[in-house]
């Protein structure tokens, strides 16, 4: 698990070396107004990251019908946080900031996108955690799936935070 985590980080290391780069040595940088709904997004994110932590505590302790409850919540959340992000994209495409527009937005569009790709993957294993766990196919002897798909979204949590206060204070 330690593997993923440091190709993730280093992954986005280097596109916010590729982006400070070419931000400090840019004539052509325009900043992306970002839409406000990456503001909501986040914090659904952040809950989403909570409820999934008292998911992970409740199945250690054998509580399982608030294990799925919290479970299934976080999952929700975190596919509505995915919803939000294209809804940004949306916003920002209809308002002509596309891919293309210039470096900020381009970067804007990488960060974004490559974050979402991961956190898909993210929503993909917390979705079989809760099938499993509602098919009674996981209890607290039975919990590593559990474990580790809520510290990996708890690192993309932490990631997202990065990359968004990047856009918004350098961006």
């Amino acid at each position: 698990m330690l593997v993923v985590f440091a190709a993730v980080a280093v992954f986005f290391g280097a596109l916010s070396a590729a982006f400070l780069v070419r931000r400090a040595s840019s004539q052509d940088w325009a900043g992306v107004r970002l839409p406000r709904v990456l503001w909501w997004n986040t914090g659904v994110l952040l809950v989403s990251s909570v409820l999934l932590e008292l998911a992970r505590r409740a199945l250690r302790s054998a509580r399982r019908l608030r294990f799925n409850l919290y479970w299934t919540a976080g999952t929700a959340l975190g596919a509505l946080f995915l919803a939000g992000q294209y809804l940004a994209w949306r916003l920002l495409q209809n308002g002509g900031i596309s891919l293309g527009t210039n470096p900020g937005s381009s970067f804007f569009y990488v960060l974004t996108v490559a974050h979402a790709s991961h956190l898909l993957g993210g929503v993909i294993a917390l979705l079989y955690v809760d099938i499993q766990a509602l098919r009674f196919r996981l209890g607290p002897g039975k919990r590593t799936a559990a474990d580790v798909s809520v510290f990996y979204w708890h690192f993309m949590g932490a990631l997202w935070v990065y990359v968004f206060a990047l856009l918004v204070l350098l961006g």
